[in-house]
């Protein structure tokens, strides 16, 4: 059987600002974040099978990176714990803002690298995630492939 990528995409919006940045970006801003997730495997050859088929049901799929970035990072303002921003973060809580603090600056480089460990963590054990796509704007993303890691 061959081996298909199939692909989901999800959307959230999230703010965050870059410590130590010298650009407009270090002030807290934020996007509308396009996430594509890829996995690759191999059709469910078993005709009886509820799944026959399918390399992984959109569902299933939807229900992980809903769970593990969605939900987390929609309408949350990130912040990297190890700067001075958690003055601002604990500010931002008490006001009841949904605030996550991260152990790396919160680009789209590094974010990208969290989802693909938090995805790969949950995935069937058939199933490998192959690509990640997160888009900051209409020009701007950054991309994660299993191949380069």
């Amino acid at each position: 059987m061959a081996n298909i990528r199939i692909t989901k995409k999800f959307s959230f919006e999230t703010g965050h600002a870059l410590y130590g940045y010298d650009g407009k970006c270090r002030n807290v801003h934020g996007h509308s974040y396009k996430l594509s997730v890829t996995v690759i495997g191999q059709p469910i050859a078993d005709n009886n099978h509820v799944k026959y088929g399918m390399v992984i049901d959109f569902g299933d799929l939807k229900k992980i990176v809903k769970e593990e970035i969605v939900d987390v990072f929609d309408h949350a303002t990130v912040f990297n714990k190890n700067t001075p921003h958690t003055e601002l973060a604990k500010e931002l809580s008490t006001r009841g803002h949904n605030v996550l603090l991260v152990d790396y600056q919160p680009t789209s480089e590094m974010m990208v690298i969290d989802f693909a460990s938090k995805i790969k963590a949950r995935l069937p054990e058939n199933i490998i995630l192959h690509s990640l796509k997160l888009q900051e704007t209409d020009t701007s993303f950054a991309q994660w492939f299993a191949s380069d890691n």
